[in-house]
């Protein structure tokens, strides 16, 4: 069973989604947020598989409440679902750690199975998003992955396994273990191979550690 966290600040969208997921016998609403604070503490309390996230609300939004739970909870995925297709939304969602990005206007079909996708360690993207605004958010994405992280990167596209990471940067294999995770979540990935073929096509990934 997957269990789903939605975060939207308008009751009959939240209780239309609800609805929606009540229908499928694999997914169960263990909460529901009508703002970013209020998402940060649950996730904290009920960990839920996928948080089905929002961008535009009041006080804290969608962007900045998918950064603050993921920065605590590595293990969530955030799939946004918003009415915002615009470069920068798209950028910033996506560098704070969104694995998925949804439109409203898309068929109940597709939420149910982007929310199905992320729980297995996919990265739904609405076709538009992907076509129109993943291009340009690379560089964005970017500039967000730390010094250490691009570090790891690095050795991880030359092959090295996260034992030999930890050795070569004089850190704990645990500790190459979260920068892996985390630097692989930014970049939207979900294996080694597919994190050394981003690091070369973007990064340059034969250069100095």
């Amino acid at each position: 069973m997957t269990t789903v966290l939605l975060v939207d600040d308008h009751p009959l969208v939240r209780a239309g989604l609800a609805a929606l997921i009540a229908t499928a016998d694999d997914l169960d609403i263990i909460g529901e947020a009508g703002g970013g604070e209020l998402a940060v503490t649950l996730a904290g309390e009920l960990e839920p598989d996928v948080v089905l996230m929002d961008l535009s609300m009041p006080g804290m939004d969608g962007v900045e409440a998918t950064r603050r739970i993921l920065g605590d909870h590595s293990q969530i995925r955030v799939v946004v679902l918003t009415s915002f297709a615009d470069q920068e939304r798209v950028a910033d969602a996506l560098a704070a750690g969104a694995v998925g990005y949804l439109l409203k206007d898309c068929d109940g079909r597709e939420v149910l199975a982007a929310i199905r996708s992320a729980a297995l360690g996919h990265a739904p993207l609405d076709p538009r998003v992907a076509r129109v605004l993943l291009p340009s958010a690379t560089p964005r994405i970017r500039d967000t992955i730390s010094g250490r992280e691009l570090q790891v990167l690095r050795l991880v596209a030359k092959g090295l396994a996260n034992k030999q990471i930890g050795r070569t940067l004089g850190i704990s294999e645990r500790t190459v273990k979260v920068h892996v995770t985390h630097v692989f979540r930014r970049i939207g990935v979900t294996d080694r191979t597919s994190a050394a073929m981003w690091a070369r096509e973007n990064l340059g990934a034969d250069g100095p550690v």
